[in-house]
């Protein structure tokens, strides 16, 4: 029998962890004799007062619900992908080449080939670290992490060296022409007659991002790969047993993880900065490891955690930019956010569980 119900594990223990944290979070804030309540409310008003701020704050979501369905898969087979932000950038480098040396008639085909191309860069780069843990038994943590700092370097060679229009001092790839460019939420919703900010660079991707989400949950809870995957990440032992193979479950999840990283670069390469720059990425892949935390390692779980670190760093940016807040302390807030939904997961969980027994004790 399970220690506490399912509602519990999957909505008390975040909303708790939040509390926590926005505790702990006002008290720094008053520690630097800022005002947490007007703190608030100037980060709710940055992140979703306006379509504005909506827009950004749904386009950082669209890159966290990628990178954190990214990290849930490898979950759900036991392992620890914390190379999203090197698969998210091998991923880029696809869409780009895609978008600058193909002439597309249309965005909607421009954006097909995009998706199959940061894929299956994503995962071709996440394809070796599954190979040396599925093989050498090499761990999937260390060579992810190792890899990132290698897809870093790549990128910037490719830049620099191959990549940069001639003349060009910005390392970063010529503009996409415009027959590539993304319609934005603007211009999705302006038919229908809601007027969406044109600032805002939330675009369809959001759209991709949200079908993903579905994907996902139909892959990991409605087929046997899934079922396999989550039989895997239950019991080695087990699966092994039951006749399914550990080197291919390793190999086929981390695939499918390099490959929902490398689709968040139709987002900000393709939708939002419209051309390869480095660090395009900005540290998405590692919030990816947050959300699928938060989110419980569900698509659904994903989706609202996007959502939150989504206004997170939308609300951040309006705190340090209207209050004397340093962006810094933006970072610790959204680290504290971190610490207590993932690393201080059982701090919350192992009361819970012994009042939940307790509780169930009382009732018998």
């Amino acid at each position: 029998m399970d220690k506490m119900p399912k509602w519990a594990d999957v909505v008390l223990i975040p909303v708790i962890s939040l509390i926590l944290a926005a505790v702990l979070s006002a008290l720094v804030i008053l520690a630097i004799g800022e005002n947490p309540v007007e703190a608030v409310k100037l980060m709710v008003t940055g992140a979703l007062g306006s379509t504005y701020g909506w827009g950004y704050t749904l386009y950082y979501a669209t890159n966290f619900m990628f990178t954190g369905l990214a990290v849930a898969v490898a979950f759900h087979a036991r392992m620890f992908n914390i190379g999203g932000e090197g698969q998210a950038m091998l991923g880029g480098l696809g869409v780009a080449i895609v978008c600058l040396y193909v002439d597309w008639p249309h965005w909607t085909i421009a954006l097909l080939a995009a998706c199959a191309a940061s894929m299956l860069f994503g995962a071709a780069w996440a394809a070796i670290p599954a190979y040396l843990q599925a093989k050498r038994g090499s761990h999937i943590v260390i060579t992810t992490i190792m890899f990132n700092f290698i897809a870093a370097a790549f990128l910037n060679y490719m830049l620099v060296n191959v990549m940069r229009p001639e003349g060009s001092m910005d390392p970063a790839t010529a503009r996409f022409s415009e027959t590539v460019h993304l319609p934005t939420l603007h211009e999705l919703l302006a038919p229908i007659g809601i007027n969406f900010s044109k600032a805002a660079p939330a675009n369809v991707s959001l759209l991709v991002a949200i079908a993903a989400c579905f994907v996902i949950w139909a892959l990991i809870w409605r087929t046997r790969l899934g079922y396999e995957i989550r039989a895997y990440g239950h019991s080695e032992t087990g699966a092994v047993y039951a006749g399914i193979s550990p080197v291919r479950i390793t190999i086929v999840a981390m695939l499918i993880s390099g490959a929902l990283a490398g689709l968040m670069a139709i987002n900000n390469v393709m939708g939002e900065a419209e051309r390869l720059v480095l660090n395009s990425t900005e540290g998405a892949g590692f919030i990816g490891i947050a959300v699928a935390l938060m989110g419980r390692s569900h698509p659904f779980g994903v989706f609202l955690a996007a959502i939150l670190f989504g206004f997170l760093y939308q609300g951040g940016a309006e705190l340090a930019l209207w209050t004397s807040i340093p962006r810094e302390l933006i970072v610790v807030i959204q680290a504290l956010v971190i610490l207590f939904t993932g690393a201080l997961d059982n701090m919350v969980r192992m009361p819970l569980e012994k009042l939940f027994l307790s509780m169930r004790r009382g009732a018998q």
